[in-house]
């Protein structure tokens, strides 16, 4: 039993070693980039202008940039020290004062794969100085005036495959010309997908509506139809009855004109015997004594 326990417990330390060196091994796979002076220096300066500026992760030494909740008006000038930095993984600008100008500063940062424009004062120029941005995957322009102008400039980002248009000047031909050339980019919102679900929900809701037609008119026709039944039922009893109470009244009425005939016969029978001679009745009256004595 001892050696049992011994050989278990062995291998589950084995077991742990090989999981922690995979652990080990998907780390060191991790993004290393050479960091200079002049770009620690760069994100020095990103942090004393009120921006935030954290690695990726332990295994991966680019940098997301963020100054969306910097102090202060961020404007075009806060974006000059990124310019031409390979390090930067994403960047949000969302809210701040930057537009087509300080977009410049990001023509050379190629590395950058997520973007936030989103209420910020990007029109369609500024999106030219994105032209050279091959891994960008994700751009958000929520609440700019990029109108569908700019749409050759988004196709030209091959690498996007989420995009954000709410409130924006991009309409259904813009989006239909950004999915031709892009099948495998996602549209927020999709005014074709939503016209299409729209469509759907009003085929569902239709449905739905005719279902509940029917059902409501099968109901309405079942309860007239008992109803009917009802009150068939109750007429039928109601003559039922009316003739069972006339059948009685009838049978009454006959009884008493019977009975009036027979008092009628009784009092015809009685006056005729009285109108009789005396030697007639002294008659009748012996007849059933002589009748008797035979």
């Amino acid at each position: 039993m001892k050696k049992l326990v011994t050989l278990t417990l062995g291998l589950a330390l084995l077991s742990v070693g090989v999981f922690a060196r995979a652990e080990d091994e998907k780390e060191s796979a991790g993004v290393k980039i050479e960091l200079t002076d002049a770009d620690k220096a760069a994100i020095e300066k990103v942090r004393e202008s009120g921006g935030m500026a954290l690695q990726v992760a332990q295994n991966d030494n680019r940098y997301d940039i963020a100054f969306h909740l910097a102090d202060g008006e961020v404007g075009n000038d806060h974006l000059k020290p990124l310019a031409g930095l390979s390090f930067i993984h994403s960047l949000n600008l969302r809210g701040t004062n930057v537009d087509d100008k300080g977009l410049e500063s990001l023509a050379g940062v190629t590395s950058l794969e997520r973007l936030h424009l989103e209420k910020t004062k990007v029109t369609d120029a500024g999106l030219k100085s994105l032209a050279k941005l091959e891994k960008l995957n994700y751009l958000n322009l929520y609440g700019t005036a990029v109108t569908n102008a700019a749409v050759d400039d988004l196709v030209a980002l091959k690498g996007l495959k989420k995009l954000y248009i709410w409130e924006t000047k991009i309409d259904v031909e813009g989006v239909q010309k950004l999915k031709a050339a892009n099948a495998e980019l996602e549209i927020i919102p999709d005014p074709i997908k939503e016209k299409r679900l729209a469509e759907l929900e009003a085929k569902r809701k239709a449905e739905a509506e005719k279902q509940k037609a029917e059902e409501e008119a099968k109901k309405k026709a079942e309860e007239e139809k008992k109803k009917a039944e009802e009150e068939a039922k109750k007429k039928a009893e109601s003559e039922k009855k009316k003739a069972e109470e006339e059948a009685k009244k009838k049978a009454e009425a006959d009884k008493k004109a019977d009975d009036a005939r027979k008092d009628d016969a009784k009092k015809d029978a009685e006056k005729k015997d009285g109108d009789k001679p005396a030697d007639e009745k002294k008659a009748d009256d012996k007849k059933p004594e002589e009748k008797k004595d035979k």
